[in-house]
């Protein structure tokens, strides 16, 4: 009897072993560029629809910003208490007065056990200073996030904004800048679960720049979360969610799509679509 006990005891708490190494975590992701450049700038009311930005990404677990400019107070209002967001590189305005940061912002709505570490990078390279899009007046770049679980596990995430504008120069600068995520990542990562997002200016309908994130999606390895799903025909697609899945963390998407209740009375909150993205790790 005392070993038929200890042979239940020992399957029951390998299997309880087994289920929770089975257990999985669950993140909402949003990806949205914010549209804040500075009020001279835009037509409509940045001071009103911030704070319902930074409200909206209580909902989130990760929130993933571009264009935070100049309203970023506005943004931090807000905020939850408990959020902690983490702003991208502010440049240097010793060396150019006029030019802004890097417009990124991550915000973290996870439990407390998780750790979080952000590195900021400027791009070596823009393009457009009196001329396209004028990139050149802002500091670029990319956040490399570490996202590490109770386990020790962990998987990281990358937040980007590319160089805009349709001239072969404005596709030059993202081509160096795509190049310079990938040298970076692969400095950092070769086998954790990865996620890079954000806007990428890279026209969904224009063959050239179809063509670099084909190539950017191969050297890394990525998949574009959103293959097979449609958003909304008002929106120009320049925004993406791509992941890798990791030797020891996969990500299985639950659901990818559009909040479309990023809106006020107004109109939208911002002149890009709010893209989400469910998975369980």
């Amino acid at each position: 009897m005392k070993l038929k006990a200890l042979f239940l005891s020992t399957m029951i708490f390998s299997m309880n072993l087994f289920s929770l190494e089975q257990q999985s975590e669950k993140l909402r992701i949003l990806v949205y560029n914010t549209h804040g450049l500075p009020e001279i700038f835009i037509s409509d009311n940045p001071k009103k629809r911030f704070p319902v930005i930074g409200k909206k990404t209580q909902d989130f677990s990760i929130s993933l910003l571009q264009e935070d400019y100049s309203h970023h107070e506005e943004l931090l209002s807000g905020l939850a208490k408990k959020s902690l967001a983490i702003r991208g590189g502010l440049g240097g305005r010793l060396i150019c007065p006029f030019c802004t940061g890097s417009g990124l912002t991550s915000v973290f709505n996870l439990p407390k056990n998780w750790t979080v570490d952000v590195e900021n990078q400027t791009y070596d390279t823009c393009s457009g200073w009196l001329r396209g899009e004028n990139d050149c007046f802002s500091y670029k770049g990319f956040q490399i996030i570490k996202i590490t679980l109770p386990s020790n596990k962990r998987f990281f995430i990358v937040n980007t904004h590319l160089d805009a504008g349709k001239r072969d120069s404005d596709r030059a600068a993202r081509k160096k800048q795509l190049e310079h995520i990938i040298s970076t990542i692969k400095l950092r990562t070769t086998t954790e679960a990865l996620i890079i997002s954000g806007d990428l200016n890279l026209n969904s309908k224009n063959p050239e720049d179809v063509k670099l994130l084909e190539n950017f999606k191969e050297e890394l390895k990525l998949t574009d979360s959103f293959t097979g799903h449609k958003i909304s025909k008002k929106w120009t697609i320049l925004d993406y969610i791509l992941y890798k899945q990791g030797e020891e963390l996969e990500f299985k998407v639950i659901s990818v799509g559009e909040d479309e209740s990023f809106v006020t009375e107004e109109g939208p909150l911002s002149d890009h679509p709010a893209l989400i993205i469910e998975v369980s790790i």
